[in-house]
């Protein structure tokens, strides 16, 4: 009982935090990664990467996307985009031809799972020009339970791609689409990827919505 009013008062804490961000509220809930106590690092990273937003103020924290498994170009030493634009893609499934493709050439594209595969979203993404892909749960089903447990596999489609893809939890995905839409900016400023491995789990920067 206690722990389900501790809960309850977390919940309303974060509402009066996002009514004074003047933006919608996505609350924490069971699709979350969450540390463990005495887990390092290192143990929570567990080969995933992290991205930083620096622009909207909003949405300026470190947020944690895993790699695609099996397809694609990896995150690797050679790839690191500093102050480049994370731009949805219209549509937003990236599931047919990018309308909005000089805003994604040259950035990084953001698109939402479902209606075709993660490799067919890639290859639009890197058809229209972008860098990389990041892929999140729809706006209309973030609190999934399960979405912690999506790998991005190859779908055995014989569709040649090579840019770099990961998936990003759906509550992030779904605050930085909505929060983008209430300023009505067409792209967020990030930095990919950072370097959270030497960072004390306490000191990350991780969105107050969340626990990874």
């Amino acid at each position: 009982m206690c722990s389900i009013k501790a809960y309850n008062y977390t919940n309303v804490i974060l509402v009066i935090f996002f009514a004074l961000l003047n933006i919608d509220p996505v609350l924490p809930g069971a699709n979350d990664l969450h540390f463990h106590d005495g887990s390092s690092s290192a143990d929570v990273i567990a080969g995933d990467i992290f991205f930083e937003i620096l622009d909207p103020q909003e949405l300026r924290y470190s947020y944690r996307i895993r790699p695609a498994k099996d397809f694609g170009a990896t995150f690797n030493d050679s790839f690191h985009m500093k102050k480049a634009r994370l731009v949805p893609t219209v549509p937003i499934s990236s599931c047919s031809d990018l309308h909005n493709q000089e805003d994604v050439s040259g950035n990084i594209a953001l698109a939402e799972r479902g209606d075709c595969s993660f490799v067919f979203k890639t290859a639009k993404a890197q058809q229209a020009g972008a860098r990389a892909i990041i892929i999140t749960e729809s706006v209309n089903k973030w609190d999934d339970p399960l979405d912690h447990l999506i790998e991005m596999v190859d779908d055995k489609m014989d569709i040649d791609v090579n840019i770099p893809a990961a998936f990003l939890l759906g509550r992030n995905g779904a605050t930085i689409l909505r929060t983008l839409k209430k300023l009505h900016m067409k792209y967020a400023i990030i930095n990919l990827p950072v370097n959270m491995t030497y960072v004390p789990i306490n000191k990350m920067n991780q969105p107050p919505w969340i626990t990874w």
